[in-house]
């Protein structure tokens, strides 16, 4: 298992991750702050016997990694990275078949978070993120995520095709998305499938493409040429929830 430190800025967030079950070791409060989601965070925190400080502006100021703590800060116990495994038990638990994300090389926090809180409301199984070249859990990933982090498995894998390949032998059927692939309403992604979002800049990397089964297109029709790498992924895991219900 991995682990990470993880920062949770953000009232929502705060309120998400102790709602979740997530073990809160300290929260910091602006002190004099006796507003709703403030009271309701403090009395989730005193059901768990959690350290509450009272804090100046200046001080919350200084300790925020995302300049948006809202006047709270939470200093959550080292994040579990998931296993892939786990992902494929949770998905046959709810007897359906796996349907993961996995992100080639995202850079930018602010796209996983916002990836992450799809795959939550996509439904997705879990989420697979490379171990190196790619942003992990960080306190800005968290709260982009809306508390969707407490709730969908994220896995760090070494090597993404290798993986790719494992799950492969498992069943799993692989999309990526690609301006020169075939339009995504053409393509049959029911079943067991991963879709595959790359980097901002580059897209998916040659040999994550070529290991894959599909190479989806989204029709655009503005005079630019791509989708915000988490826009994109929200339209195909939509195609993909889509087609599982009709």
């Amino acid at each position: 298992m991995r682990y990470e430190e993880l920062t949770i800025e953000g009232r929502n967030a705060v309120i998400e991750a102790f709602r979740s079950g997530k073990t809160i070791d300290r929260v910091f409060i602006l002190d004099n702050c006796q507003d709703g989601p403030i009271m309701t965070i403090k009395r989730e925190a005193k059901k768990t016997d959690c350290l509450i400080k009272y804090v100046s502006r200046e001080r919350l100021d200084q300790m925020s990694e995302t300049g948006k703590h809202q006047g709270v800060i939470a200093y959550a116990a080292a994040y579990e990275y998931a296993q892939v495994e786990d992902m494929l038990k949770l998905a046959e638990e709810r007897q359906e078949p796996p349907f993961l994300i996995l992100l080639d090389n995202i850079e930018d926090p602010h796209n996983l978070g916002a990836i992450i809180r799809t795959a939550n409301l996509a439904g997705a199984h879990g989420v697979i993120i490379p171990k190196n070249r790619a942003v992990g859990l960080t306190a800005t990933v968290a709260r982009t995520s809306a508390g969707a982090l407490n709730y969908t498995p994220v896995a760090k894998v070494t090597n993404l095709v290798k993986t790719m390949d494992e799950l492969k032998k498992k069943g799993m059927w692989f999309v990526c998305a690609d301006m020169d692939g075939t339009r995504m309403y053409d393509l049959n992604l029911t079943g067991a499938i991963g879709l595959v979002i790359g980097n901002e800049g580059e897209g998916v990397g040659r040999l994550v493409k070529e290991n894959c089964d599909f190479v989806a297109s989204i029709p655009m029709k503005g005079n630019i040429d791509s989708l915000n790498a988490s826009v994109a992924a929200g339209v195909l895991a939509y195609e993909i929830v889509r087609q599982r219900i009709i």
